[in-house]
């Protein structure tokens, strides 16, 4: 620290007036914000590798004089391992979308913009970035190459795939990992692979006008730039919805187009799966060493994210990842029961009522054997959701089971009520941006969703073949019609499972396969 205050010294003129040692990052690197008697403030950086300070200091010098959004750096220790930069601010991108965060996915337009601007400066950064750039200034290594792909699935192999003990043949996955190496390796690239973009990395210092800038590029190299567009989008705590995502992936394609000639859209596509399939494994081999190996809660909590990552990629089309063996080994993976993401209640309620992992209605043995339904070990489970005007009755059930839940939305607050909503239906974006950012539906869905997780878990290990959902306002046109597509949405992404949707009032249905 006193190095690092004789730095300022050394720049200012004048010791600072207060330090304040900020959140700590991923690295061993620690970070100080260093203020002065008027309150203006820089960030001290002190780090324990003198190569990994050389290379950020040289990037962002290097990135100022191509004119992209980057910290400046002020001084630099002569050892190299103190220097001071620009402060950007307290706000980071990650900051700014918390609350889409913390709503499962549904992120407001002001919220989507942030991301829509990020997405769209990635590509200046990747690829004016990496002109007349000196790899071999980077660290630890210049360039993306087939050593680094090995080492990052053996990663996942050693520290996550052996830790949950699904059992598998390592020969036979290595051969694919060397396809899988071989793929991932096959194009050249010249762009600038930033390696740890996300949205913690991108800093918003003026919220009238929330310009991004990129922070911890020290990690850098030559690279296939769709490593980064899959760690940011694929990212699994952010939980961005298949919509969002494809709307952030067109913004970077436009925008990717301004600066390099592009492959096409198709292929494209193609490649950006494959480098979020090794995303994903490489996630999920510094989850399992920091949550299974080092005990970290954090980490731990974030692996349900990452699987149902990896369930969307295994929902695709076969032909999308030749890769037969590594494919079934991961799909035995997510059907493990501690990824099925069953909430087991707590001990103590938030009331204050106790509860106990103890079942007390265990069975007498004068009680004799369980029956069961005739309908039991038949599946698979099919799901039917509607969306209906109580104005016009409650859906009648076709299957002969007697139906099943039938939801109230009219509590919320209804778009219909308001003139340029009355045309629009649940499925439209207005509508589905005025529900969300009012919120209640939000907050009624929560319980839904809860509800229904639990009732089609059991009904698909019971073997049931039906389960009806039923979601009912005032005409059947605003609320019901999200509620029923969203829930209809949510378990089809879930479980995997067959759901027919249908809007009764609007002449629509539907089926997710």
């Amino acid at each position: 620290m006193k190095q690092l205050i004789d730095l300022y010294r050394e720049w200012k003129g004048t010791p600072p007036a207060h330090v304040e040692k900020m959140d700590g990052a991923g690295s061993n690197r620690a970070y100080y914000r260093l203020t002065d008697g008027d309150g203006h403030s820089v960030v001290g950086c002190v780090g324990t590798s003198r190569d990994e300070n050389h290379a950020f200091v040289y990037l962002a010098r290097h990135f100022a004089k191509r004119q992209l959004p980057v910290p400046q750096v002020l001084a630099v220790s002569p050892d190299e391992l103190r220097y001071l930069q620009q402060d950007l601010g307290h706000t980071s991108l990650f900051d700014a979308i918390r609350g889409g965060r913390e709503a499962g996915g549904r992120y407001t337009l002001e919220e989507q913009e942030l991301l829509r601007r990020t997405i769209r400066e990635l590509p200046n950064m990747q690829f004016r970035g990496a002109r007349e750039l000196d790899f071999t200034q980077c660290y630890p290594q210049p360039e993306f190459d087939g050593e680094n792909v090995r080492f990052d699935l053996n990663y996942f192999k050693y520290c996550f795939l052996k830790a949950t003990e699904v059992d598998f043949h390592e020969l036979k996955l290595e051969a694919d990992f060397r396809l899988l190496t071989k793929d991932l390796t096959g194009e050249s690239c010249d762009a600038f692979m930033y390696r740890d973009f996300q949205a913690r990395n991108v800093m918003l210092p003026t919220p009238q006008s929330p310009a991004p800038y990129f922070i911890d590029f020290q990690g850098g190299r030559r690279g296939p730039f769709y490593y980064d567009l899959a760690s940011f989008l694929w990212q699994a705590s952010a939980r961005y919805p298949d919509r969002l995502r494809r709307l952030l992936i067109d913004e970077y394609y436009q925008s990717a187009m301004q600066y390099s000639e592009m492959p096409s859209r198709e292929h494209f596509d193609q490649r950006l799966h494959l480098f979020v399939l090794f995303r994903t494994l490489q996630v999920l081999g510094a989850y399992g060493f920091r949550g299974y190996f080092e005990r970290k809660q954090h980490f731990i909590d974030s692996i349900p994210p990452a699987i149902e990552n990896l369930r969307q990629l295994l929902a695709m089309p076969p032909a999308t990842f030749p890769y037969p063996y590594l494919m079934e080994v991961l799909r035995r993976l997510t059907l493990l029961p501690q990824y099925q993401r069953i909430e087991v209640a707590p001990k103590t309620r938030a009331d204050g009522y106790k509860t106990t992992e103890v079942n007390p209605y265990n069975a007498h043995p004068k009680d004799g054997p369980a029956t069961f339904s005739k309908y039991d070990g038949a599946g698979p489970l099919v799901v039917k959701v509607f969306s209906f005007s109580y104005r016009k009755g409650i859906p009648d059930d076709e299957s002969g089971n007697g139906g099943g839940y039938v939801f109230d939305c009219r509590s919320t607050h209804n778009p219909g009520r308001y003139e340029p909503y009355k045309q629009l239906t649940g499925l439209d974006e207005p509508v589905i941006r005025f529900l969300e950012d009012d919120g209640e539906i939000l907050t009624f869905l929560d319980s839904v969703y809860r509800l229904a997780d639990a009732h089609v878990q059991r009904y698909i290990q019971r073997g049931f073949t039906s389960l009806m959902f039923c979601f009912g306002c005032t005409g059947g046109q605003h609320r019901s019609v999200y509620s029923a597509q969203h829930l209809a949405e949510h378990i089809h992404q879930k479980f995997g499972i067959e759901v027919h949707i249908c809007h009764r009032e609007q002449g629509i249905s539907t089926t997710l396969l």
